[in-house]
């Protein structure tokens, strides 16, 4: 199964409504065609989830403005695509976690926020030390479970 032409048009909008696009970090949306792919293609098997909350996005706008999400004007997408949240979690959450995902791992994206656009294993990345005397409350408390 793949997505239609329609439903990665939807998808791509719905993106942009995730993560709109950035002149003044100089990156892209979550709608970028290159991210979309990648959305549809990590999907996998989560494919036939995605195109059912793309359907239940259409619903929403034709209940409300009588046309698809895709053919809505922009101003109106923002108030359907918060609907669609309110009403459809499960179905949300999916398109949310699918769009986040990919857009951070965007090679532009990784350079806009000060990261090198690689995977971080092997190399992996510095973190800074804290201080670790701080846990010492947590070490030195009694257990919170019982033995059994």
């Amino acid at each position: 199964m793949s997505l239609n032409d329609a439903q990665t048009l939807t998808l791509s909008l719905l993106a942009d409504q995730v993560v709109p696009p950035s002149e003044a970090h100089g990156v892209p949306g979550a709608g970028d065609p290159a991210i979309v792919a990648a959305i549809i293609g990590d999907a996998g098997p989560r494919l036939p989830r995605l195109a059912r909350a793309l359907a239940q996005l259409d619903e929403l706008a034709i209940t409300a403005h009588g046309v698809p999400f895709a053919e809505l004007a922009a101003d109106q997408r923002e108030p359907v695509a918060l609907a669609f949240r309110e009403t459809h979690t499960a179905s949300a959450g999916l398109v949310e976690t699918l769009t986040t995902q990919c857009y951070y791992r965007d090679d532009r994206v990784m350079v806009s926020l000060g990261l090198e656009a690689r995977a971080p294993h092997p190399s992996g990345y510095e973190v800074e030390q804290g201080d670790w005397s701080l846990l010492d409350p947590v070490r030195n408390r009694s257990a919170l479970y019982r033995k059994a």
